[in-house]
């Protein structure tokens, strides 16, 4: 299994200080924590994009190439690559040459986004939002596989003759998660490429989940790609952690309380009891972490929400630490208990490329 940490770039105020970071203190924030990512043997890291404050990451291949450049070993990822007000061709151009400069430490999940707005201010209908979703990636899927393109469709001007370069390394494109919240149309997309699928585990109960999950595993195995147990999840979650669950709550309440997602809404204790959402102990995390395969079945990517809400940079290195240290390492071992031999591996550029059919 894969395990890291996404960030969705938000500029918050910090509730219990009162100060707010500059989108340039943000930005270097972002790095740093990428950085103690590989640090502390993490996986992934993966960054939002967003194009409206209280959001920084609004170029997500430029930020990820420059962490690229100081990293040796990380994956780097989105958490959301928006696949409906981008251009396919741009996408296409982008990553792959990211995947270049990384020397293939790259993919990305394809998402429609949560910000209504963002459609019209590049030229979409959010009517069309999953319309957009299912034909920009087919041609992004086509772009990157066949050397010159023809295409025609609905919502860009056709093309003829095409090649976008550069052209993915290696011949093998960058591993695509499709991600979802509610959508069971992007299930479907995900098993029909036999792409991975990323269902954000943050926000709603775990039987909302499973039903999205469980509908790509059966269409993966319809489309002849493997058996339902052979299709490639990724799960999000959020954790803040401390020695004593005591002080992880009473710390973490006024966080919680004044987010911009869910602050003001329902009692930490409530969303702890209805989401994924886990504030406590080392262990406290671990246990419910590893419940995850009970419901889920085994998987292959865990990332977590861990530098929101106004937390400091302090803090959220701290989080890191414990994450690594002491989470992590027992996860990967109970993981990989019991494991079933048929299960794939998460998917990496050097374990695709051996796969010529994987293209």
């Amino acid at each position: 299994m894969q395990f890291g940490i996404f960030s969705v770039g938000d500029v918050t105020t910090d509730p219990t200080t009162g100060r707010t970071p500059s989108e340039g203190e943000r930005i270097k924030a972002m790095v740093t924590i990428a950085l103690k990512a590989e640090e502390v043997g993490l996986d992934v890291f993966a960054t939002g994009e967003h194009h409206n404050p209280p959001f920084v990451p609004s170029s997500p291949t430029t930020l990820l190439g420059y962490i690229a450049a100081r990293t040796e070993r990380l994956i780097l990822s989105t958490a959301t690559t928006l696949i409906t007000t981008n251009d396919p061709v741009k996408i296409a151009e982008d990553y792959a040459m990211l995947q270049h400069l990384a020397d293939g430490r790259v993919d990305l999940i394809l998402g429609r986004g949560n910000t209504g707005p963002v459609y019209p201010w590049f030229g979409q209908d959010i009517r069309q939002g999953i319309p957009l979703a299912i034909e920009n990636y087919a041609l992004l899927h086509k772009l990157w596989r066949e050397d010159v393109v023809d295409w025609e469709g609905r919502f860009r001007t056709p093309l003829q003759g095409f090649t976008s370069t550069p052209r993915p390394l290696d011949g093998v494109p960058p591993f695509v998660w499709h991600g979802s919240i509610r959508s069971p149309e992007i299930a479907e997309q995900a098993a029909y490429y036999g792409d991975g699928f990323f269902a954000n585990n943050i926000f709603w109960p775990k039987e909302h989940f499973i039903r999205l999950i469980t509908l790509y595993r059966q269409r993966y195995a319809h489309y002849g790609h493997g058996t339902p147990e052979q299709a490639v999840v990724g799960l999000g979650g959020q954790v803040f952690m401390r020695k004593n669950s005591q002080d992880a709550v009473r710390e973490f309440r006024p966080y919680f309380d004044n987010a911009p997602v869910y602050g003001h809404g329902p009692s930490l204790e409530d969303f702890m009891a209805e989401t994924p959402l886990t504030v406590g102990s080392p262990q406290q995390v671990i246990d419910r972490t590893l419940a995850f395969r009970e419901h889920f079945g085994d998987y292959q990517r865990q990332l977590f929400l861990m530098d929101h809400a106004g937390l400091p940079l302090e803090t959220v290195l701290e989080q890191l630490d414990i994450l690594g240290e002491e989470v992590v390492p027992v996860l990967r071992r109970e993981f990989a208990k019991n494991r079933p031999a048929g299960v794939p591996g998460a998917p990496t550029h050097a374990t695709r490329a051996a796969e010529p059919s994987a293209a």
